[in-house]
């Protein structure tokens, strides 16, 4: 089962922080590029942001870039969410190119995850 898995999300009032999770089932993150992205109902899949293989955030999304924070170590990507709005409830996902070592700009979006859902209301 070759599968990332989000973790992380919850209901949260506006204001608040969350830090959400992204890991390998099957295989591993090493040396591969990670994107971020959201949905909520309605309304286009967007990009949040992308880590590359070395650890170099990039490409955050215009609206989330002065809050979020994209980071990871050997085994785990992550989101930090600070300053959450109700503008940011969507289903949050994270996703990865099947080849290793590839670029953010280059990556292609081979495996998703599930999501994990994030509801900022009060």
């Amino acid at each position: 089962q070759l599968q990332l898995v989000e973790s992380g999300g919850g209901l949260v009032q506006p204001g608040k922080s969350l830090r959400l999770s992204c890991r390998a089932s099957g295989f591993t993150l090493e040396h591969r590029a990670i994107g971020w992205f959201r949905q909520a109902p309605g309304k286009e899949r967007e990009k949040i942001s992308c880590i590359d293989d070395v650890g170099m955030p990039t490409d955050y999304l215009d609206s989330v870039k002065d809050r979020f924070t994209t980071s990871r170590d050997n085994a785990r990507v992550y989101l930090q969410m600070t300053g959450l709005k109700p503008d940011d409830t969507a289903i949050y996902y994270c996703a990865a190119d099947e080849k290793r070592f590839t670029t953010c700009g280059g990556m292609h979006l081979d495996y998703w995850g599930p999501g994990t859902p994030v509801t900022v209301s009060s």
